[in-house]
């Protein structure tokens, strides 16, 4: 594979907690321009770990990578602040759903567009978004505190779309409602990466990562 086809390189990483816990040693992967790579594993496994050290959240967890490198289209992105990656297009979406409880949908999903400068193009991105779960659209008056689950799973991932990543993993295992919910978002999944962004999907299982399409 091309080099100038790798969207994110991340080369033989190490990552320690408290400068004492090895957490993660070794670990390499490769996302291809418009391609979907699963990241598999059990709890424990470092796939959380992973997720934080491309988006560079540890220092928030006292981790660091202290080996190996992460690359973002052949720049090295390691020693950048999470904002920097966010200009770049590296958007995480945490487990959990991690939505502003008292804030309508919509004004959460428009939070996820403060790094863009067009009023035009907010506006259809939040439309996109809207297309991809209808559901946002009849509940965007709702405080999120007190929509269900699933919806707030659904405005986490509309969030993270409205900053038109380059990228935009469920990060650990998307919480929702139901297996229509899952499902659903499967096949927003392969819709979303069929139009050109490239993605990380992390899982517990090889059933979802299949589903996806994942390479």
């Amino acid at each position: 594979m091309s080099n100038s086809n790798i969207v994110l390189n991340v080369n033989g990483i190490e990552v320690i907690y408290n400068h004492v816990i090895l957490v993660l040693k070794g670990v390499s992967l490769q996302v291809p321009q418009g391609g979907i790579v699963a990241i598999l594993g059990g709890n424990g496994a470092g796939k959380t770990t992973t997720l934080r050290a491309v988006s560079n959240l540890l220092k928030g967890e006292r981790g660091e990578v202290t080996k190996g490198s992460i690359e973002l289209r052949g720049e090295r992105i390691e020693n950048l602040t999470p904002a920097d990656l966010v200009q770049r297009g590296v958007v995480q979406v945490m487990e959990g759903r991690h939505c502003f409880a008292h804030l309508t949908i919509e004004e959460n999903l428009l939070t996820g567009s403060y790094t863009r400068t067009s009023k035009a193009e907010v506006a259809a991105n939040l439309e996109k978004v809207y297309n991809y779960f209808p559901r946002l659209k009849t509940r965007r008056t709702s405080q999120a505190a007190y929509t269900s689950g699933g919806e707030q799973q659904m405005c986490a991932i509309g969030r993270a779309l409205m900053a038109n990543p380059m990228q935009h993993p469920p990060g650990a295992t998307a919480v929702v409602a139901a297996i229509a919910v899952i499902n659903h978002h499967l096949r927003l999944w392969r819709e979303a990466h069929a139009a050109g962004p490239s993605g990380k999907l992390v899982a517990r299982g090889q059933g979802m990562a299949a589903a996806a399409g994942a390479v």
